[in-house]
């Protein structure tokens, strides 16, 4: 991990204080997290790449209802699963979803292949960070995601400087996000890491007064957490 920042805490402080952030002010009761399964993550997941988590419920709802399971997706027609993807934008999304499971009947027996990051990134449209959030979510097993909250979130805490898309920086926040993620409560602690980037540690007007680790953000005490994206 020689391109990681120096962490601003030790990871198990990092995450008890994440956790004990999550068990009072997380998201419990998306759709998605009951019944837990890859399926069910995995299209979240997808879903939510470029929507926010109020619109997305609806859709997957309604996708879930039509499509419950991994083969009922990959045997509909496309033009069904588009539909069902209608007003969520991004076609390419719904058309490589649809694809995956196709390839995971044929060669994966019917189920999507959980057995590490880099098998599921033989799928179409699953990248690392996706992966690794069906695997922590589904499986319990550790795997590290760096979606845009996490992206945002780490950048402020460590102060990174540079466009968080550029490979270097991108090395040193999967090096963070590595390092903080727990070998336990691996869906806890990957739903915590979103939401906190989504509902505290936001874009525009982050919520520092309260946040858990405003005594070692590096953004804050320069006073403009907002420089960072």
């Amino acid at each position: 991990m020689a391109d990681m920042p120096t962490p601003c805490l030790p990871a198990e402080e990092f995450q008890h204080r994440l956790l004990t952030w999550f068990d009072k002010h997380g998201r419990h009761d998306l759709p998605w997290q009951s019944p837990r399964s890859a399926y069910r993550v995995w299209v979240s997941e997808i879903m939510l790449q470029q929507t926010q988590v109020a619109t997305v419920i609806p859709y997957f709802e309604r996708f879930m209802s039509r499509f419950p399971t991994l083969e009922a997706l990959a045997t509909a027609p496309q033009d069904d699963v588009l539909h069902h993807w209608t007003g969520l934008g991004y076609y390419a999304r719904a058309r490589n979803l649809h694809k995956a499971a196709q390839v995971a009947m044929e060669e994966h027996g019917g189920e999507l292949p959980t057995e590490s990051v880099e098998t599921l990134m033989a799928l179409p449209g699953i990248g690392r960070s996706t992966a690794g959030a069906i695997i922590a979510q589904s499986t319990g097993r550790q795997a590290a995601i760096l979606d845009g909250n996490v992206k945002r979130s780490l950048t402020r805490l460590h102060a990174v400087a540079g466009w968080p898309g550029k490979p270097a920086v991108e090395r040193s926040l999967w090096a963070l996000a590595e390092y903080f993620t727990p070998t336990t409560r691996l869906a806890d602690y990957t739903q915590a890491v979103m939401d906190f980037g989504a509902t505290l540690c936001k874009r525009s007007k982050p919520d520092c007064l309260i946040c858990p680790f405003n005594d070692v953000c590096r953004a804050y005490a320069q006073g403009e957490p907002q420089r960072y994206p």
